[in-house]
């Protein structure tokens, strides 16, 4: 395992993910420990984009519960249908968010996030966590990041 991510920075946000997600896998092959694995993972995320904000929520009984994560202090309880993460887990599907200020019951965990994507992950068909990524920076996330976050997600996927 590598502990130095090589990531072109001039190259196009498609061409760093691509060249990202061999590097993921790389960091979870031969380990077996869920929370180290995701720790990882939210790390490497952070160090490649940096990104505000990268981690997960748990779904454990009728909230969502903070998990790994790279970036400023966050909430720790989200309810189900409760901002994005919330929205995501219920809805169980990916939330896109250009403008937090005008999603409809946005938690403001930091008020240096501006945009947000959320993507559920699923184990025995059923939401076991959601991925939140933050930005400071208004309509960061558009369809290139659903489609690779998506293969991060099947490496989460592959770990819990």
């Amino acid at each position: 395992m590598s502990e130095v991510l090589i990531i072109n920075k001039q190259a196009d946000k498609a061409t760093q993910y691509a060249d990202l997600i061999p590097q993921l896998k790389g960091l979870i092959t031969g380990e077996t420990d869920c929370i180290a694995n995701i720790s990882n993972l939210m790390a490497a995320l952070k160090q490649a984009f940096n990104f505000l904000w990268v981690g997960v929520y748990f779904v454990k009984d009728d909230e969502l519960v903070l998990g790994p994560f790279q970036g400023p202090i966050a909430c720790t309880r989200i309810k189900k249908g409760k901002g994005v993460c919330g929205a995501a887990w219920e809805k169980q599907e990916t939330i896109i968010v250009e403008n937090v200020e005008e999603f409809p019951g946005h938690i403001a965990c930091s008020s240096d996030s501006k945009s947000e994507i959320v993507l559920p992950a699923f184990k025995n068909g059923e939401v076991a966590l959601v991925l939140d990524i933050d930005s400071e920076e208004l309509a960061t996330f558009d369809g290139t990041d659903h489609h690779y976050l998506n293969e991060v997600i099947k490496l989460i996927e592959s770990v819990i």
